[in-house]
């Protein structure tokens, strides 16, 4: 069984993965050791300012996030909810981020890797990621004059934002050649 997974590994890697690799020569171990400095010190400067203000907002009152059994219907408008509203926000603001002088001192260091990986996620200026990450407090905020989202939802969106980053900056693309080409899909980052 280990020689099957091991050779369908093997061949995933050489075959399709490396036809889908979008920079085939290749990142540089410098670039990729920075990377990792800038994401330890990334997550560790915005994770404490989102969670310190998702902390002082939920025991202050000003946002709420529902317990308890819900129904699938509930959880799944919300976790559709932050996803429109969450791509509209990060669409909109990266735009801004390739603009002088926000591109120099917010966005620039996200564009040092020459060749995506998963590290790139993380590689950013600690303001960009309080920038991007800072939707969620706002989005719990709005959520909680409409309807407070449950838990059960944010267990969903949480992952997913991580995973979907991940994806973005695997430095493949997995996604079939057609799937650009459809009015339909073309709009999906992949």
């Amino acid at each position: 069984i280990l020689f099957i997974i091991s050779g369908l590994v093997a061949g995933l890697w050489t075959g399709y993965l490396k036809a889908r690799k979008i920079q085939p020569r290749g990142f540089k171990w410098k670039t990729f050791r920075n990377e990792g400095i800038f994401a330890v010190i990334n997550v560790a400067v915005s994770g404490t300012i989102i969670g310190a203000s998702l902390t002082w907002m939920l025991k202050h009152g000003w946002i709420e996030v529902a317990t308890g059994p819900a129904q699938w219907w509930v959880i799944a408008l919300q976790y559709a909810a932050y996803f429109v509203l969450f791509d509209t926000w990060f669409y909109w603001l990266h735009r801004a981020m390739h603009q002088e002088p926000i591109y120099t001192y917010v966005h620039k260091l996200h564009h040092f890797s020459t060749s995506p990986n998963l590290l790139t996620t993380f590689s950013v200026n600690p303001l960009e990621s309080i920038i991007n990450g800072g939707f969620v407090p706002l989005f719990l905020l709005g959520m909680s004059f409409i309807m407070p989202v449950h838990e059960q939802a944010m267990a969903l969106i949480t992952p997913t934002n991580v995973i979907m980053g991940l994806w973005v900056h695997s430095g493949y693309e997995l996604l079939p050649r057609r799937w650009n080409k459809s009015w339909a899909t073309n709009w999906f980052i992949s």
